[in-house]
C-alpha cells in the first residue's frame, strides 16, 4: 500500500476488507493471502551462464534426462543442470509431486487423471508409472476437493 493514496482509497480498502470478512469469515481472508503470497514466490534457474526468475505458478512440470532439467512453464522451456530429487524437494510445497522417475508436475495445472496419463491445462499428456500412481490419485482428490470447498 502506498502513502500517498488518499483517505477515500483507504477507506474502500477498509470498507473492501469488511465486506470479505462478513461474507467469508477471517480464515477464508489468511487463506486468500496465503494464496496470494504462494502465488507470487519465484523459481530461479540458474545455469553457469544465466540466471532466470519464473513465477512458479507458471511452472506445468520438470523432467529430467542424464541429469538434464527442462524446466515446462506456460512462457517456454528452461533448462538446467541438476537433480530431479532436489527439484521436488524445493518445489512439492508448491504442490509439486512426482509422477515418474523422470517428472514432476504441479497439481494446480492437471486437468484429469486417465488411465495412466495426467492430462494437463494446455492438454500435455503425462505419463503416471504404476508405482506412483496411488499418490499421485490422492494428492490429486485431495486438489481436486479442496477447489470444490472454495468454490
Amino acid at each position: 500500500m502506498s502513502f500517498t493514496q488518499s483517505p477515500s482509497d483507504h477507506t474502500n480498502l477498509r470498507s473492501s476488507i469488511l465486506t470479505f470478512l462478513a461474507e467469508y469469515g477471517e480464515e477464508a481472508l489468511i487463506e486468500a493471502l496465503k494464496l496470494y503470497q504462494e502465488q507470487q514466490q519465484k523459481y530461479i534457474c540458474r545455469t553457469r551462464s544465466s540466471r532466470s526468475k519464473i513465477l512458479i505458478r507458471d511452472i506445468s512440470y520438470l523432467e529430467i534426462q542424464k541429469h538434464q532439467i527442462k524446466i515446462h512453464t506456460s512462457h517456454g522451456i528452461y533448462q538446467k543442470y541438476g537433480t530431479l530429487s532436489q527439484e521436488l524437494e524445493l518445489l512439492s510445497p508448491y504442490g509439486f509431486i512426482k509422477c515418474s522417475q523422470s517428472c514432476i508436475v504441479a497439481l494446480h495445472k492437471v486437468r484429469s487423471v486417465q488411465n495412466d496419463d495426467l492430462i494437463l491445462t494446455d492438454g500435455t499428456k503425462l505419463h503416471v508409472s504404476r508405482a506412483l500412481m496411488p499418490k499421485v490419485l490422492t494428492a490429486f482428490n485431495r486438489k481436486t476437493c479442496i477447489c470444490k470447498e472454495t468454490y
